[in-house]
């Protein structure tokens, strides 16, 4: 059996577990703010501020996070090409879990004054430094353990882990509010999340040390052939192609499920009067069939390839997030079963890192991925929520809109990588060493 077609071994396993969980706590830290948003913009911004400019100085904080993420990405992604994945990997979670740890220690307005905003920002980018470096790290740590053909599957389950982050959250959030008072958890039990995020996450980077530097760096070490310039100067130059793709499979993954498993929610409640209970209850399902569609879509990238997987996938994806946008209102009784479908269909972001890890030379893998991820989420990212709130003052259907169109881009990149042309001016990305 040849190293390309072999199975998963136990170490593969332990290699994709250990990340999967480091992934999902990482994205735990970087997401639980936003649950608590309103109660923080409490107790670190003035009493007698007018109470929308309360929040929007709370998520301007909380936007500071993905702002930072290219210049922390970048960084570490160059050392990482230079020094070593796992050196990176380990570093990008201690990066996470002291922030978020600090997050729920810090003095209140009503202790320090000005000065707590403004230790509440720079924890933000901290946060957003360390995971503008996790999740490509991520990506082409697993990526470089595993056997060629099982790239797909191990990129599949460690989108599904990370995602895994957010139901965390989404949990955690739910039994504090429901087990404390508002007086109560406006008093001190939000810090109550990041204390335990920061713990979390100092024991994942324990957990972390048992991990292995992958075989294709320490085969370009051994070889000589590391990047010899600049990493990102070499990604600009000579890879354009490559960024501009990444750029936008991350604009798909990053909207799609900030679109339908972020802001949904608040659409249903908002728009159609869904008790927040229950919309709750049926985002959980959302992410959890999210997780489903990554794995599947792992696996089908392994078997059918890129370009029919983004073909098929960006196609449930219309279709799924149309059904549920347009017939939710008018069929409550079915919210559950289309939330899940749709959730179900925004799982093609599962195929995305595989198209990314294939696309670019080993030798500047980790910044032409990182360059390429937290740029698009710089831009995307933040103005996503916007665009979306905007369309949604048009008509209801707003959401619906923007995911639509991401399906289409999707698509597009679909046919772009059945082009025997994009095969050709990618021959050198292929998987170097030992897989």
């Amino acid at each position: 059996m040849t190293q390309h077609a072999r199975a998963l071994n136990r170490q593969d396993y332990k290699t994709l577990t250990l990340a999967a969980l480091g992934g999902a706590l990482e994205f735990y830290d970087f997401i639980i703010f936003v649950f608590f948003a309103a109660v923080i913009g409490e107790r670190f911004f003035p009493a007698d501020i007018p109470d929308w400019l309360r929040q929007l100085q709370t998520f301007g904080i909380f936007a500071a996070g993905y702002l930072a993420r290219p210049l922390g990405g970048i960084i570490m992604a160059h050392f990482g090409d230079k020094a070593g994945r796992k050196k990176m990997f380990t570093l990008s979670i201690l990066l996470m879990a002291l922030p978020t740890l600090a997050i729920g220690l810090l003095p209140t307005y009503a202790t320090v004054g000005l000065l707590a905003p403004v230790l509440l920002l720079l924890m933000r980018i901290l946060q957003g430094a360390a995971i503008g470096g996790e999740v490509p790290g991520a990506w082409v740590f697993v990526a470089e353990h595993v056997p060629v053909g099982r790239i797909g599957l191990a990129c599949g389950t460690l989108t599904a882990g990370l995602t895994l982050g957010i139901l965390l959250g989404s949990v955690v959030a739910t039994l504090l509010n429901t087990s404390m008072s508002p007086q109560a958890l406006a008093e001190g039990g939000w810090r109550i999340p990041f204390v335990l995020g920061g713990g979390f996450g100092l024991v994942a980077m324990y957990l972390r040390r048992w991990l292995h530097e992958t075989p294709v760096f320490l085969e370009m070490q051994r070889r000589k052939v590391l990047a010899r310039e600049l990493p990102v100067r070499t990604v600009v130059m000579k890879h354009r192609r490559a960024v501009v793709i990444s750029m936008l499979l991350t604009w798909l993954l990053s909207a799609g499920i900030v679109v339908v498993i972020l802001m949904s929610p608040v659409w249903l409640q908002k728009q159609y009067g869904f008790a927040p209970a229950l919309t709750l209850q049926a985002n959980c399902i959302a992410t959890l069939m999210l997780c489903v569609g990554c794995l599947l879509a792992g696996l089908a990238i392994d078997r059918m390839g890129a370009g029919a997987t983004f073909i098929a996938g960006s196609l449930l994806l219309a279709v799924a997030s149309s059904a549920f946008y347009h017939l939710v209102a008018g069929s409550p009784g079915l919210l559950f079963w289309l939330y899940g479908l749709a959730g179900f269909a925004v799982g093609i972001v599962g195929a995305v890192p595989y198209v990314m890890v294939r696309a670019f030379p080993a030798e500047v893998r980790f910044t032409g991925i990182s360059f390429s991820y937290n740029l698009s989420y710089a831009l995307f990212g933040g103005m996503t929520p916007i665009v979306v709130t905007m369309l949604s003052g048009i008509s209801p259907l707003g959401p619906a809109w923007y995911v639509l169109a991401l399906a289409i881009v999707g698509l597009g990149v679909g046919i772009s990588l059945r082009n025997p042309r994009y095969h050709e001016d990618n021959q050198v990305a292929q998987m170097p060493g030992g897989n």
